[in-house]
Protein backbone atom coordinates (compact mmCIF):
# COMPACT_ATOMS: atom_id res chain seq x y z
CA UNK A 1 0.00 0.00 0.00
CA UNK A 2 2.81 2.37 1.24
CA UNK A 3 4.41 1.46 -2.11
CA UNK A 4 1.50 2.22 -4.18
CA UNK A 5 1.14 5.92 -2.73
CA UNK A 6 4.84 6.51 -3.16
CA UNK A 7 5.00 5.49 -6.69
CA UNK A 8 1.27 7.39 -7.35
CA UNK A 9 3.11 10.75 -5.60
CA UNK A 10 6.51 10.17 -7.92
CA UNK A 11 4.25 9.90 -10.68
CA UNK A 12 2.52 12.97 -9.85
CA UNK A 13 5.51 15.20 -9.10
CA UNK A 14 7.55 14.10 -12.31
CA UNK A 15 4.10 14.78 -14.54
CA UNK A 16 3.98 18.59 -12.43
CA UNK A 17 7.58 19.09 -13.23
CA UNK A 18 7.08 18.68 -17.00
CA UNK A 19 3.43 20.45 -16.90
CA UNK A 20 5.90 23.35 -14.52
CA UNK A 21 8.46 23.29 -17.67
CA UNK A 22 5.65 23.68 -20.13
CA UNK A 23 4.38 26.81 -18.33
CA UNK A 24 7.54 28.10 -18.58
CA UNK A 25 8.60 27.93 -22.55
CA UNK A 26 8.39 30.68 -24.88
CA UNK A 27 5.57 29.65 -26.76
CA UNK A 28 4.38 25.91 -25.60
CA UNK A 29 2.04 24.18 -28.28
CA UNK A 30 -1.26 24.30 -27.45
CA UNK A 31 -1.44 20.50 -27.99
CA UNK A 32 1.34 19.69 -26.15
CA UNK A 33 -0.05 21.77 -23.01
CA UNK A 34 -3.54 20.14 -23.78
CA UNK A 35 -1.78 16.58 -23.72
CA UNK A 36 -0.49 17.76 -19.54
CA UNK A 37 -3.80 18.68 -18.73
CA UNK A 38 -5.31 15.04 -20.26
CA UNK A 39 -2.45 13.74 -17.98
CA UNK A 40 -2.60 15.96 -14.67
CA UNK A 41 -6.89 15.28 -14.81
CA UNK A 42 -5.74 11.57 -14.98
CA UNK A 43 -3.57 12.14 -11.53
CA UNK A 44 -6.40 14.16 -9.85
CA UNK A 45 -8.82 11.11 -10.64
CA UNK A 46 -6.20 8.55 -8.96
CA UNK A 47 -5.73 11.61 -5.62
CA UNK A 48 -9.29 13.00 -5.22
CA UNK A 49 -8.30 13.55 -1.45
CA UNK A 50 -4.86 15.70 -2.65
CA UNK A 51 -4.60 19.41 -3.53
CA UNK A 52 -1.43 19.57 -5.21
CA UNK A 53 -2.98 17.97 -8.11
CA UNK A 54 -5.99 19.64 -8.77
CA UNK A 55 -3.41 22.87 -8.09
CA UNK A 56 -1.56 21.73 -11.18
CA UNK A 57 -4.47 21.26 -12.91
CA UNK A 58 -5.54 24.31 -12.45
CA UNK A 59 -2.37 25.68 -12.82
CA UNK A 60 -1.99 24.44 -16.34
CA UNK A 61 -5.54 24.70 -17.77
CA UNK A 62 -5.62 28.65 -17.02
CA UNK A 63 -1.63 28.99 -18.59
CA UNK A 64 -3.29 26.96 -21.58
CA UNK A 65 -6.46 29.85 -21.55
CA UNK A 66 -3.72 33.07 -21.29
CA UNK A 67 -1.49 31.57 -24.09
CA UNK A 68 -4.90 30.01 -25.96
CA UNK A 69 -7.19 33.04 -25.14
CA UNK A 70 -9.71 31.75 -28.41
CA UNK A 71 -9.21 28.54 -28.87
CA UNK A 72 -12.03 25.85 -29.06
CA UNK A 73 -10.85 24.31 -26.45
CA UNK A 74 -10.37 27.68 -24.21
CA UNK A 75 -14.10 27.49 -22.33
CA UNK A 76 -13.80 24.01 -21.09
CA UNK A 77 -10.06 24.21 -19.90
CA UNK A 78 -11.55 27.40 -17.73
CA UNK A 79 -14.25 25.16 -16.70
CA UNK A 80 -12.00 22.67 -15.33
CA UNK A 81 -9.62 25.00 -13.60
CA UNK A 82 -12.74 26.97 -11.66
CA UNK A 83 -13.73 23.08 -10.62
CA UNK A 84 -10.14 22.30 -9.41
CA UNK A 85 -9.95 25.77 -7.32
CA UNK A 86 -13.73 25.36 -5.87
CA UNK A 87 -12.26 21.35 -5.29
CA UNK A 88 -9.26 23.02 -3.59
CA UNK A 89 -11.16 25.67 -1.57
CA UNK A 90 -13.29 23.11 0.30
CA UNK A 91 -10.13 21.22 1.58
CA UNK A 92 -8.34 21.67 4.66
CA UNK A 93 -4.76 21.10 3.23
CA UNK A 94 -5.43 23.86 0.51
CA UNK A 95 -2.54 26.79 0.86
CA UNK A 96 -4.67 29.98 0.98
CA UNK A 97 -2.18 32.26 -0.80
CA UNK A 98 -1.98 29.53 -4.05
CA UNK A 99 -5.92 29.75 -4.15
CA UNK A 100 -5.44 33.28 -4.43
CA UNK A 101 -3.04 33.52 -6.59
CA UNK A 102 -5.61 31.22 -8.95
CA UNK A 103 -8.55 33.62 -8.83
CA UNK A 104 -6.45 36.05 -9.58
CA UNK A 105 -5.02 34.35 -12.55
CA UNK A 106 -8.69 32.72 -13.84
CA UNK A 107 -9.66 36.60 -13.56
CA UNK A 108 -6.64 37.43 -15.60
CA UNK A 109 -7.30 35.35 -17.75
CA UNK A 110 -10.94 36.37 -18.70
CA UNK A 111 -9.61 39.87 -19.04
CA UNK A 112 -6.96 38.72 -21.66
CA UNK A 113 -10.08 37.00 -23.72
CA UNK A 114 -11.73 40.25 -23.68
CA UNK A 115 -10.33 43.19 -22.74
CA UNK A 116 -12.65 45.72 -23.56
CA UNK A 117 -15.23 43.92 -21.79
CA UNK A 118 -13.55 42.39 -19.03
CA UNK A 119 -10.87 44.87 -18.23
CA UNK A 120 -12.82 47.31 -16.19
CA UNK A 121 -14.94 44.15 -14.80
CA UNK A 122 -12.49 42.43 -13.53
CA UNK A 123 -9.37 44.35 -12.49
CA UNK A 124 -9.61 45.01 -9.14
CA UNK A 125 -10.68 41.36 -8.33
CA UNK A 126 -6.84 40.15 -9.94
CA UNK A 127 -5.10 42.87 -8.09
CA UNK A 128 -6.70 41.87 -4.96
CA UNK A 129 -6.47 38.19 -5.76
CA UNK A 130 -2.46 38.92 -5.69
CA UNK A 131 -1.87 41.43 -3.19
CA UNK A 132 -3.73 38.91 -0.72
CA UNK A 133 -1.77 36.02 -2.19
CA UNK A 134 1.45 37.92 -1.51
CA UNK A 135 0.40 39.19 1.94
CA UNK A 136 -0.32 35.52 2.87
CA UNK A 137 3.09 34.42 1.69
CA UNK A 138 5.55 37.33 0.71
CA UNK A 139 7.71 34.50 -0.91
CA UNK A 140 5.28 32.82 -3.44
CA UNK A 141 6.65 32.78 -6.70
CA UNK A 142 3.89 32.19 -8.89
CA UNK A 143 1.42 35.24 -7.35
CA UNK A 144 4.98 37.43 -7.89
CA UNK A 145 5.67 36.49 -11.17
CA UNK A 146 1.62 37.01 -12.69
CA UNK A 147 1.54 40.17 -10.88
CA UNK A 148 4.03 41.57 -12.25
CA UNK A 149 2.87 39.92 -15.84
CA UNK A 150 -0.52 41.87 -14.99
CA UNK A 151 1.16 45.05 -14.66
CA UNK A 152 3.17 44.62 -17.40
CA UNK A 153 -0.04 43.87 -19.53
CA UNK A 154 -1.88 47.09 -18.65
CA UNK A 155 1.15 49.04 -18.97
CA UNK A 156 1.11 47.93 -22.80
CA UNK A 157 -2.90 48.36 -22.62
CA UNK A 158 -1.97 51.67 -21.67
CA UNK A 159 0.67 52.81 -24.77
Amino acid sequence: MTSQIFKLRVITIAICMMAVVNIHAQQPAAEDMLNNIARLKRIEAMQPDSVQPKFQLALQCLSFAVTNPHAPQTENTIAEAEQAITQMSAMKGADQSDLCTLRGFLYMVRIVQNPAQNGQRYYLQVMENYEKALKLNPDNQLAKQLQQRFFEGMKQARE
